[in-house]
């Protein structure tokens, strides 16, 4: 058995856009190159030193002028461990370039976003802004604490996301059709395949199913393009905030609301206060986490933020069933 040419020319250039799109494991040899590297003793063993340099930052910070950041910066050694060593071994470099690609190409969409998503948010979020208990609690998080805060809607949303995301590919690939894997595929160097190879009798669903390391790779990126929507969600909201706190919210009233002594201001002109800082930024990160839950649960809002993220994960699935089917397309 030989290869087709024509079949063989289209796959690399599938396996290309893969890789462009931030899904190497996608590619079949490298995919099983992965899942060698992830036995359970190397797992275990990156594990523990991802726990050891984070446990070491950690405990260095502690002994700092700051030790509120100790946990903070624990974790994110810790993180950087596990992306350095995904980095390296796993391929994963196609990933970070397609997540940065992604990140610099869509600032260009915060104003569109914000028109969009803040008129609403705000209807919500501009009450906690002018609550007295919101500004003593945001004004007593301090250094790292409020940044594990921060942290923590960040893992609270991610921690709904990632199965929704799961279950919308468990939807998609059980009922994708014809017409969607030929929308998917448009524009794209598997095109002309895809119209040639659906002409014939396919079980689409079956080669559509999504499992394993494939899976992984793509609710990942999926994950990483909500992520960036609603990284600037996050940043309008915070330039909202401290606009509006600037020029609504007198001296006198913090003090009213935190206690005597603030507000206390960084060091330059006194335009922006800590606890201005503190709130804006605690706000914007509630911000986000509410954001997430609701684009992924209300129909409106669903419609307007969510929908993109669908078809992404559509053109993917569509993609690899493509690939999929070539490679099993061999003449004698």
């Amino acid at each position: 058995m030989t290869s087709d040419p024509v079949a063989a020319d289209e796959r690399a250039a599938a396996e290309a856009w893969f890789a462009h799109h931030g899904l190497p494991w996608f590619v079949d040899e490298m995919r099983e190159d992965v899942a060698a590297r992830l036995t359970r003793t190397r797992v275990a063993v990156v594990a523990t030193v991802a726990v050891v340099v984070g446990v070491g930052v950690g405990t260095a910070v502690s002994a700092t002028p700051e030790p509120s950041f100790a946990a903070v910066a624990g974790i994110t050694a810790a993180g950087l461990t596990l992306v350095g060593y995904s980095m390296a071994a796993l391929h994963a470099t196609p990933i970070a370039r397609w997540a940065l690609r992604r990140a610099l190409g869509s600032l260009g969409l915060l104003l569109p976003l914000a028109t969009r998503a803040l008129p609403i948010l705000m209807l919500f979020i501009t009450f906690l802004f002018i609550n007295t208990e919101v500004w003593q609690v945001a004004s007593a998080l301090h250094g790292g604490v409020l940044w594990g805060a921060v942290l923590c809607f960040a893992g609270v949303a991610a921690f709904f996301l990632v199965p929704r995301l799961a279950q919308e590919l468990d939807q998609f690939d059980d009922r994708v059709q014809i017409d969607e894997v030929l929308a998917g595929t448009a524009n794209s160097p598997l095109a002309d395949a895809a119209r040639r190879i659906c002409e014939d009798e396919v079980d689409l669903p079956d080669q559509a199913q999504v499992t394993g390391l494939q899976m992984v790779n793509l609710v990942l990126v999926l994950v990483i393009a909500q992520a960036v929507q609603v990284f600037l969600l996050v940043l309008a909201v915070f330039a909202f905030f401290l606009g509006f706190g600037a020029l609504a919210i007198d001296e006198s009233v913090i003090t009213s609301w935190v206690g005597d002594g603030y507000p206390t201001y960084p060091p330059g002109p006194e335009l922006v206060s800590y606890e201005l800082l503190h709130v804006s930024l605690f706000l914007a990160g509630f911000s986000g986490l509410y954001f997430t839950v609701v684009a992924i649960t209300d129909e409106l809002y669903r419609k307007e933020f969510f929908t993109v993220i669908v078809d992404e994960l559509a053109r993917a699935v569509s993609m690899r069933v493509i690939y999929r089917m070539l490679a099993d397309r061999r003449s004698p």
